[in-house]
């Protein structure tokens, strides 16, 4: 009897046979891919692993391929098409399942992993069902537990769920993409115009906010700002009225209390609140909160956490939960908590004390809110030992109490017109003491003051102001957004927004519609409004939910959606012509815009733009061939204009990205005056022996190369004091 036990990854693979072996588990390789062979109570185990889905829908064989509208689809293995990684994952799983009698399912426990297990199960195990273990942390302790008492079956609620999610994903933005594409070949041209079942709605929620910015219209209004002295310290107070709309009145007061010297303190009042600690962290507050503290990118939060996860180092972060229940072992994971200098006085102030989290209403059938594990962390990036501290601060926080903030408030009459000054300020820190760093806190102390005091006035002033239209959705906002609008998944809308920036309807961290983007919904909106209908996406998301809950089979959603799409369509087909020559001319326009760095200073006339030839991506003046300007740019790196211009030479600069670094913003002209260097003497190359060291110039700035580029590609930097001052 032989047990094949399938994880979801690589590292979670060792964790379970590291957990679930009696002695050291024996490491064995088939096509390169390691696997685990272990004994556990005389059982044989094995422990293989995937890396993701190992399947993806296809359009069948036989089918058109071309065509619209499609609903033949079928799994086949990722490495026909996408993946060629994951070939050897899968081969190295068929050969273990032909050893195992028994089928064991540890991937992670939700949709998507219930999907990834199944088609392991079904396709390389041949098998119909399999055991299944449920787990939220990879700790020996929850992994020989979640062993222990592994279920008979697959979670089928979920795996039906996260099929049927595929599907209709599939459905919508292979149908609608072509669609959309033909439309654009109709007028003669060729863009491949892509939308999917939530990226529509997404979009057109990104639209609207530009619509109402663009239709805003500012109106002017007045504040009174009174400075007084109370007890020689310095008070700000604002005129009762708060916000004047019309000038005159304002002036009106201005001139009653020109020349006042003091004020009296009328209406004191002090007042306490206590202000509950945080609820702890689901995926999507975890990502609003890295955002707001640390500028960390949603979709690169999930990253992180899910590293961290498959550390041990926290539980499973995509969850939807904002509680802890019980079975987590509070005073254990405080206690383990207490290892960690950072963490110890604190885990030991909460260990004396009754331990109640502040939980909130969120809540998942999977899993719990997210939590630290206690096991000893080692750091692979600074960026992760951030996301662990605010993790482990929001747990610890979660349990401290209440902090009482008072709040002060007065009047100050002058010359019978009433100011109002107030000051917040923290009178017991409570949970505060616990999240640290992360409090966003205005702290004001007031004066003390008695009622029918004077003060002091030192200066009134009138203040002209303007409403101001709505912000723009930044990358933690349009994560809440779709939640609260329940479009997408935990797991799924951060990497929407992206897809949308990808695919050119999005641009700036400050996220706006291209012009592209603008145009691809107000299109939809005139022909076929259900591609972007938020309504109908959330229906669909209902009815899924549903299917996991065992109250709707997923053959009749699936049914209902492939109806809904023909009839949208239709709609597409009878306003092909005008809906590709809208779409062209609007990417046409996009083209032109994102493409556009700046005015060319060679010609005076022409704009430079971004163009792409035969060596890769260079910059050159539209006005070719009669200006011959152009500029080199890095290969590997996301070029993107910036409306800026060098203050040393008035060329445009650029934002330069590359993998793994931070963005620079650089001038385009790679004689740029700030990017001069000395004379440097020249030496013999330490590499080739035959060339001399000497300064060469690349749009980042100078550096020293070998004169026998590209024979010999030998570079080092230039020494900072070497380089003049920018």
């Amino acid at each position: 009897m032989v047990e094949l036990i399938i994880t979801e990854k690589p590292q979670a693979a060792k964790k379970i046979a590291d957990a679930l072996a009696d002695g050291k588990p024996l490491v064995e390789k088939s096509e390169g891919v390691p696997y685990y062979s272990i004994v556990r109570g005389g059982k044989d185990i094995l422990v293989g692993c995937a890396v993701g889905h190992l399947y993806g829908l296809e359009q069948k064989d036989g089918s058109k391929k071309w065509t619209y509208p499609i609903f033949e689809v079928e799994w086949q293995p990722s490495h026909k098409k996408k993946s060629a990684h994951s070939r050897k994952y899968l081969m190295t799983l068929k050969k273990l399942a032909k050893q195992a009698s028994e089928i064991t399912v540890a991937t992670d426990y939700d949709v998507e992993g219930e999907v990834i297990g199944l088609n392991v199960v079904r396709y390389a195990c041949g098998r119909k069902d399999a055991n299944r273990m449920k787990f939220s942390t990879l700790t020996k302790e929850d992994l020989v537990e979640a062993y222990e008492r592994k279920s008979k079956t697959l979670d089928w609620g979920q795996a039906n769920a996260g099929e049927t999610r595929h599907k209709l994903d599939w459905y919508n933005g292979i149908n609608y993409s072509r669609a959309l594409t033909s439309s654009v070949k109709a007028n003669g041209a060729f863009k491949i115009m892509s939308i999917g079942r939530v990226q529509g709605p997404a979009l057109k929620i990104i639209v609207q906010r530009e619509r109402e910015i663009a239709a805003f219209k500012s109106k002017p209004f007045w504040e009174i700002e009174l400075t007084a002295l109370a007890n020689k310290e310095k008070v700000t107070a604002w005129h009762q009225a708060e916000k004047f709309w019309e000038k005159a009145k304002a002036q009106a007061i201005m001139a009653k209390v020109d020349g006042a010297k003091e004020g009296t303190i009328q209406n004191l009042a002090t007042s306490e609140t206590k202000q509950a600690p945080p609820t702890p962290f689901d995926l999507t507050t975890l990502q609003t909160e890295m955002y707001r503290c640390h500028k960390t990118a949603p979709k690169r939060t999930l990253e992180l956490a899910q590293e961290l996860y498959v550390n041990g180092y926290i539980s499973y972060p995509r969850t939807s939960s904002q509680q802890y229940p019980e079975s987590i072992g509070y005073k254990k994971l405080l206690s383990l908590l207490m290892n960690n200098p950072k963490y110890t006085e604190l885990a030991k102030s909460l260990l004396a004390k009754h331990l109640q989290p502040n939980d909130g209403k969120k809540t998942d059938p999977a899993h719990p809110a997210i939590y630290p594990t206690g096991v000893s962390p080692s750091f692979e990036t600074p960026q992760h030992e951030k996301l662990y501290d605010l993790i482990a601060r929001r747990f610890l926080a979660t349990f401290a109490p209440a902090a009482i903030r008072e709040t002060t408030k007065f009047d100050i009459l002058v010359r019978e017109e009433p100011f109002v000054a107030s000051g917040t300020r923290t009178k017991e820190k409570g949970w505060h003491l616990y999240y640290g760093p992360y409090v966003n806190l205005e702290e004001q102390e007031m004066p003390k003051v008695q009622n029918g005091e004077s003060v002091a006035v030192k200066k009134i002033e009138m203040h002209e102001k303007e409403t101001k239209p709505p912000s723009r959705y930044n990358a933690a906002s349009i994560i809440r957004e779709l939640e609260k609008k329940n479009l997408g998944t935990k797991s799924t809308r951060a990497s929407i927004v992206d897809t949308l920036f990808e695919r050119g309807y999005l641009h700036g961290k400050s996220i706006e519609a291209t012009e592209l983007g603008m145009r691809l919904i107000e299109t939809l909106e005139r022909h076929a409004p259900k591609i972007i209908d938020e309504e109908l996406t959330r229906h669909f998301e209902e009815e899924m939910e549903e299917i996991r809950e065992g109250k709707k089979k997923g053959e009749e959603v699936l049914s209902e959606a492939q109806a809904a799409i023909t009839r949208v369509l239709t709609q597409v087909k009878s306003g092909e012509k005008e809906i590709g020559k809208e779409l062209l001319a609007a990417h046409r326009e996009t083209q032109d815009a994102m493409s556009t760095v700046g005015d060319c200073l060679d010609c005076g006339q022409g704009k430079l733009q971004i163009r792409k030839g035969k060596y890769g991506l260079f910059i050159a003046c539209n006005r070719y061939p009669e200006c011959k300007a152009t500029f080199s740019l890095p290969a590997n790196t996301l070029v993107r204009p910036t409306d800026k211009k060098c203050e040393h030479c008035k060329h445009p600069i650029i934002q330069a990205i590359s993998r793994g670094k931070k963005p620079q913003e650089i001038c385009l002209n790679k004689d740029c005056p700030s990017k001069e260097v000395k004379d440097i003497p020249e030496k013999p190359c330490p590499k080739c022996k035959l060339g001399k060291v000497v300064v060469r110039k690349s749009l980042y700035g100078p550096f020293l190369g070998c004169s026998r580029y590209p024979e010999c590609r030998y570079t080092e930097q230039i020494q900072k004091s070497e380089q003049p001052p920018k």
